[in-house]
């Protein structure tokens, strides 16, 4: 069940992401209302394209159960799951992801294409979309804003 505190943590992470020049997505992973794992986007800092906050969110979990198998837990994530990253929560057999703003150029969860269409793989992750989008959605545009201002600014000699 939807719990707003986890959003707005999920949203820390990912402005904290965007002070690191990374895209602000941030994500947490819940188990029996306890956070077990979370980080923001870590692309740039560890040069891979792989490490979306969901990865890095899922790796921390783990870690900390000592199973990647985290049936029941909740994930809280700042923009819709990639299609890799929505695959890995279903891989992970994570009970729901919740997420913040639409991604309609690579959502994973129905915006492009939906991995956890039901009956399509062996295990069903519940899902849904819009908590807080208007403050996820902004994060995202200031950042993208910015880096396009920083792109057109004069270079001083």
């Amino acid at each position: 069940m939807y719990d707003e505190k986890f959003m707005k943590r999920a949203m820390q992470l990912a402005f904290d992401a965007a002070s690191s020049d990374e895209v602000p997505v941030g994500a947490v992973i819940v188990l029996n209302g306890e956070i077990i794992g979370e980080s923001g986007n870590r692309k740039e800092r560890d040069m891979s394209a792989t490490r979306h906050a969901e990865i890095v969110a899922l790796e921390l979990a783990s870690k900390k159960t000592g199973n990647w198998w985290l049936e029941g837990a909740e994930a809280y994530v700042t923009l819709e799951p990639c299609p890799m990253c929505a695959y890995a929560f279903l891989l992970s057999r994570v009970k729901a992801v919740y997420f913040g703003a639409y991604d309609v150029k690579a959502g994973g969860c129905g915006s492009k294409i939906n991995i956890f269409e039901k009956g399509k793989f062996n295990h069903n992750v519940e899902y849904s979309g819009g908590y807080m989008q208007d403050e996820c959605a902004r994060l995202l545009s200031n950042f993208f804003a910015e880096k396009r201002a920083e792109k057109i600014k004069p270079k001083k000699s």
